[in-house]
């Protein structure tokens, strides 16, 4: 008999982010995370790969504006008035601010409109999936790419009426956006992301946190909800002081709960009612440098570490699949998850 490994229908997996159940296995979005592209002349091998395994969202992509480069329908759909920052500068210091000093008038008034036409073209039609509106960069790693981290750490104190300023437009972009996803997508959630923690803990105090992102957090959550679409977000390093916040906020789903900076149980246990973990498999240590049989482990542990009655657990890598990912522990996570999942 041919197994059937076909994917889970959106109303499933509605069910399992709000707590009402398990869905028959734990869903799995494993492909999310890998580009087949990376892998250069392995590219075809992935492939087939993935296709042997269900993928359980549709993921449909925003086109948010680049930082310099605007498309040709629109040349103020960009972050920076500015020209490019010098080749070989460090991502995270590559901001186009460089001083406040004159610039916060600028910035604002050529800021990029959220009614731009192409916000959400070339998305496929509905496939019966649970629909994933998605862009990366939220607050503060926008914030960053903007002012560069260096500046981006030290503004919360030495000019917080610019962040403000800066956060509080965000947000309309932000608000006028999860709108037109729901509209022109159909879409079930939203995902973005913000890194906001370190190996040891988070980048910044919970009380900047409280200060400077959460009302603007809360008021683009507040208007996802009411769209009747769910909130996930991607943040890596460990974040588990800012988790308790993450939840009266309203997120629904959180990523990764990274390997070796949180203990899985400890956070299961605390937050596992309360919050969906999209939990990520490790891409640091044990994909690129374990055995098949360690990656099949290491999916065990992490089901048994996760799984719950009411759902809330979807399973995933924990970041993008590098191009050093051998083949045979790729499927052996595939596999096992897929295997072990089965409720």
């Amino acid at each position: 008999m041919t197994e059937n490994r076909a994917p889970l229908p959106r109303e499933a997996l509605r069910r399992v982010i709000e707590g009402r159940g398990q869905a028959g296995r734990v869903p799995l979005m494993i492909h999310f995370w890998v580009n087949p592209d990376a892998f250069g002349p392995r590219r075809a091998a992935v492939e087939r790969l993935l296709a042997a395994y269900p993928s359980d969202i549709q993921a449909m992509w925003f086109r948010i504006p680049a930082v310099y480069d605007a498309p040709e329908d629109d040349l103020s759909y960009r972050w920076s008035w500015q020209g490019a920052v010098s080749a070989g500068e460090a991502l995270d210091n590559a901001g186009f601010i460089a001083d406040w000093d004159g610039a916060l008038g600028p910035l604002l008034a050529d800021f990029p409109s959220p009614d731009y036409p192409g916000l959400t073209s070339d998305n496929p039609a509905p496939d019966g999936r649970y629909r994933l509106g998605c862009w990366w960069y939220f607050f503060f790693e926008r914030f960053w790419s903007i002012r560069g981290m260096e500046n981006a750490l030290t503004d919360f104190y030495l000019y917080p009426e610019e962040v403000h300023a800066l956060f509080r437009r965000l947000t309309d972009f932000y608000l006028r956006l999860v709108e037109r996803g729901r509209d022109e997508l159909g879409l079930d959630g939203i995902f973005t992301s913000d890194d906001l923690g370190t190996q040891t803990s988070t980048f910044f105090s919970p009380q900047v946190f409280d200060e400077f992102f959460a009302p603007y957090y809360k008021e683009v959550i507040d208007r996802v909800h009411a769209l009747g679409m769910h909130f996930w977000l991607h943040t890596c390093g460990n974040v588990e002081s800012l988790l308790p916040r993450f939840i009266d906020l309203g997120v629904d789903v959180i990523h990764p709960i990274q390997k070796y900076t949180m203990d899985e149980r400890r956070v299961a246990r605390l937050y596992g009612g309360r919050i969906t973990v999209w939990a990520g498999f490790d891409v640091q240590r044990t994909i690129p440098y374990g055995t098949p049989e360690d990656v099949r482990r290491e999916v065990r542990w992490l089901i048994d570490a996760y799984c719950r009655a009411d759902g809330r657990f979807m399973l995933t890598l924990g970041n993008g699949a590098t191009e050093d990912t051998p083949l045979d522990s790729l499927e052996a996570l595939l596999d096992e998850a897929w295997r072990y999942g089965q409720a």
